[in-house]
C-alpha cells in the first residue's frame, strides 16, 4: 500500500461533504494514495514479489504474470511486461487483464484452468491499481470512494487434492457502459473534459452490484452442493458496505464471517480482493480446512466468484 493516507476528514475541506456521511453510506474511513514516482508497476510489482516469497518460490519459476488492472502505467506495451521485467520474472509470459473490479476473479478462473492444463505450473495474478489518478477530485460523488494498493497471489498446483480452487464463475452484461465508465484514455475521442475521470450513476451501480453479487455468490456454492451454513470466510469485493452485508445476507453467512477492510482503503478495484487474502493470511485470519467464497462486481458490467478450500 502506498504510505500517504488520505482520511474522509482531509477530504471536508477538498470538496462538499462529511466524514459521517461517507461513513455511513460507504464504510470508508480512510483511502491511501500515490505520491509522484509512484506508479501501477511499482505498486504490482512489490506485491508481485511479496507473493513469490511467500509461496517459497523464485521469480524465474513464475511461467505467466497476469495483472488485473484499470490504470496501467502507459498505452501499450502492458504493465504486466514491465513487471516481468522489474521483478525478474524471465521465462514468464505477461499480460493485461481489463475487467474493473472483477479483474482477480477473471484472471483466477484464467489461471486455474492453466494451471489444470499442464500448460503453466505457476502462475503470478496481480491486482493493482493507482486509482486516484483517473479520480475528479472535484466530484463528491466519486473521489470519496477510490484509492490505490495492489495484492498479488501464486496460483500452482496442490499437493492436496482436498485443497485449492474449487470452482470459479465469472459473468459480463455489457449493455450499458456507461453507468460507470472512463470514456477517455482510449482511441475514441471525447469532447467533455469529465470523461477523462471515473463517472459512475451511483444508485443503478448499487442496485446492480447488489443483485449480482448476491446470486454469483448463492451460485457458486449451490453449484459445488455447498450452502452459506458452509461457510467459513466471505471475502467480498470492497466497494460499499451495503452492497458487503446484502451479500452476506443472501446467502446467510452472518457478518462475523466477511472479512471487511473497506475503511482502511476504500475501494481498490482488481486490488480488493487480493489485499484481503494477503492480510489474512498476515494475520493468521485464514487457517487450513477454511471454505471460502470470493466475490466481485465491477464496470462492464462484470461480476463472478470463486470458491475454494484453504
Amino acid at each position: 500500500m502506498p504510505d500517504k493516507v488520505l482520511t474522509n476528514h482531509d477530504l471536508e475541506s477538498m470538496v462538499d461533504t462529511s466524514d459521517e456521511w461517507i461513513r455511513t453510506r460507504t464504510g470508508i474511513e480512510r483511502r491511501h494514495i500515490v505520491e509522484d514516482g509512484t506508479t501501477t508497476l511499482t505498486l504490482a510489482a512489490e506485491a508481485g514479489r511479496a507473493a513469490i516469497a511467500d509461496a517459497g518460490l523464485k521469480p524465474t519459476d513464475i511461467s505467466l504474470v497476469m495483472l488485473g488492472t484499470l490504470t496501467p502505467d502507459i498505452g501499450f506495451p502492458a504493465t504486466a511486461c514491465l513487471v516481468q521485467e522489474e521483478i525478474g520474472a524471465t521465462d514468464a509470459a505477461a499480460f493485461d487483464l481489463s475487467a474493473a473490479c472483477s479483474g482477480f476473479i477473471y484472471g483466477m478462473q484464467l489461471a486455474d484452468a492453466l494451471v489444470r492444463s499442464g500448460i503453466h505450473r505457476y502462475v503470478l495474478l496481480i491486482g493493482a491499481e493507482t486509482l486516484s489518478r483517473i479520480v475528479n477530485w472535484e466530484d463528491r460523488n466519486t473521489c470519496v470512494l477510490f484509492g490505490d494498493g495492489a495484492g498479488a497471489a501464486v496460483i500452482g498446483p496442490s499437493d492436496n487434492a482436498d485443497t485449492g480452487i474449487i470452482s470459479t464463475d465469472i459473468h459480463c452484461d455489457g449493455s450499458q457502459p456507461r453507468l460507470l465508465c472512463r470514456m477517455g484514455g482510449g482511441t475514441n475521442p471525447v469532447s467533455d473534459p469529465a470523461e477523462q475521470f471515473i463517472q459512475m450513476e451511483g444508485r443503478d451501480v448499487f442496485k446492480r452490484a447488489v443483485t449480482s453479487m448476491g446470486s454469483a455468490a448463492e451460485a457458486i456454492l449451490a453449484a459445488s452442493g455447498y450452502t452459506g451454513g458452509d461457510v467459513d470466510l466471505l471475502i467480498p469485493h470492497q466497494a460499499n458496505i451495503r452492497i458487503i452485508e446484502a451479500t452476506a445476507k443472501r446467502i446467510n453467512v452472518p457478518m462475523e464471517k466477511v472479512y471487511v477492510n473497506i475503511q482502511e482503503y476504500g475501494n481498490t478495484s482488481a486490488a480488493t480482493i487480493p489485499l484481503c487474502l494477503a492480510e489474512l493470511n498476515e494475520n493468521g485470519g485464514i487457517g487450513p480446512g477454511k471454505l471460502v467464497v470470493l466475490v466481485a462486481f465491477g464496470a462492464g458490467f462484470t461480476w463472478g466468484a470463486a470458491l475454494m478450500r484453504t
